[in-house]
């Protein structure tokens, strides 16, 4: 046999044994399917008497803002076909055009879309909701500026991308504590391709929770201003629908093969953001964004189990408040936080560990200090690497 056949066929027998792996990783993923459908069997939602819960995602883009293939009807049918309640878009601005203007706003296959924008100051980026017809021109101001005269229109802005913020003083409204483009950059490509390759096609939401990590800066960071002020925290999906590859198309989006690994419909299940609206009010986008800027929500990894039914409450024997709300310590006051499933809760008072329990659907947790409580939830019944990755992260309780 010629020396270059036998090179040939070396690397070819050590190609296929690399795949060993990502073979038996296909079996695992299998499992852990089985795992997710025998825990969702045992769930146990308990219906909330104060709030209705609807989910949905944020900081979305599509081809309008540009650094994205995504268009509205695959936008609509991806939030449709995910059962979302809301979607906040954030178009990129346009030199020359208000894209918030020309996005999707209202109602469309029962969804509500909010016309939100990714605006960038003079120094840091943040998600403006409802955008702006000015917002192209926010890199000419301060970040100071820029949360000034958001706040006379009465809009939201959040950071994004808390990784490269500067202005930590400002008086923004949230942090995207979890971004799921981010924790994206983090994978090794290496091991990435192959588990799309072999897995991705049958278990999406599995392969993208797979490689979640619990923001450690991000919620460090958010637990250390929110022991001084109020501030939400949720996830943006930072979804653009452009990673993938085809063969034979055209301009007019036909194309003979294509295949898209970051679908709207795969990402808009892995990840979501739960807002709590009070019984009387329906969900419209005057609540939703009031409702965001209280900080009336929670994430929930809905990949690992669906996070609906989630709460966490505080009660002094006078009053009961929810996620985002302030309340008066007392002697009998109490923290309680309830999931549909047995699970491990861990309670944060300023950012430092202050409670936990394990294998339980609720807590009952007495705290006779004040501070800024928040709640995490553990599957660890799943196993690495979601017993370090939170299922469920609260927004705080602000015990004064």
């Amino acid at each position: 046999m010629k020396l270059w056949k036998k090179i040939l066929l070396i690397l070819l027998a050590i190609i296929l044994l690399a795949q060993i792996p990502f073979v038996y990783r296909r079996y695992q993923y299998g499992q852990l399917a089985g795992k997710i459908n025998s825990l969702q069997t045992q769930r146990n939602e308990i219906a909330d008497q104060n709030f209705n819960d609807y989910k949905g995602v944020i900081h979305v883009h599509t081809s309008l803002g540009g650094h994205s293939t995504g268009n509205f009807d695959e936008l609509i049918d991806g939030a449709a076909k995910s059962n979302l309640d809301f979607v906040v878009i954030t178009e990129h601005t346009a030199e020359f055009y208000d894209t918030s203007a020309l996005t999707l706003n209202g109602v469309f296959k029962g969804v509500l879309f909010v016309n939100g924008q990714e605006v960038e100051t003079a120094t840091d980026r943040f998600l403006l909701v409802p955008g702006s017809a000015d917002s192209n021109k926010a890199n000419k101001f301060s970040t100071d500026e820029f949360l000034q005269n958001a706040r006379a229109k009465n809009k939201l802005a959040f950071v994004t991308y808390p990784e490269k913020h500067k202005t930590w003083d400002a008086r923004f409204d949230g942090i995207e504590v979890f971004s799921l483009h981010t924790n994206a950059k983090k994978i090794n490509p290496f091991f990435a391709f192959f588990d799309v390759v072999w897995s991705y096609y049958s278990y999406p939401e599995l392969v993208l929770a797979e490689y979640f990590q619990r923001p450690n800066e991000n919620l460090q960071k958010f637990d250390e201003i929110t022991s001084q002020r109020k501030l939400t925290l949720f996830a943006g999906t930072d979804a653009h629908s452009n990673i993938g590859f085809h063969l034979f198309g055209d301009d007019a989006g036909n194309k003979l093969i294509n295949i898209k690994i970051d679908r709207y419909e795969s990402v808009f299940q892995a990840m979501r953001n739960h807002v709590l609206l009070e019984k009387n009010k329906p969900l419209t986008q005057e609540n939703l964004l009031q409702a965001l800027k209280i900080g009336h929500s929670f994430i929930g990894v809905d990949a690992l189990s669906d996070t609906k039914g989630f709460s966490f409450a505080a009660s002094n024997g006078n009053e009961q408040k929810t996620m985002g709300d302030e309340i008066t310590l007392t002697e009998n006051l109490f923290l309680k936080a309830y999931a549909p499933q047995n699970a491990r809760f861990v309670i944060f008072k300023n950012g430092v560990r202050a409670f936990e329990e394990a294998n339980v659907s609720q807590i009952n947790f007495q705290t006779k200090e004040r501070g800024t409580y928040r709640a995490e939830v553990y599957l660890d019944a799943l196993g690495s690497p979601f017993d370090k990755m939170p299922w469920i992260i609260s927004n705080p309780i602000y015990v004064k």
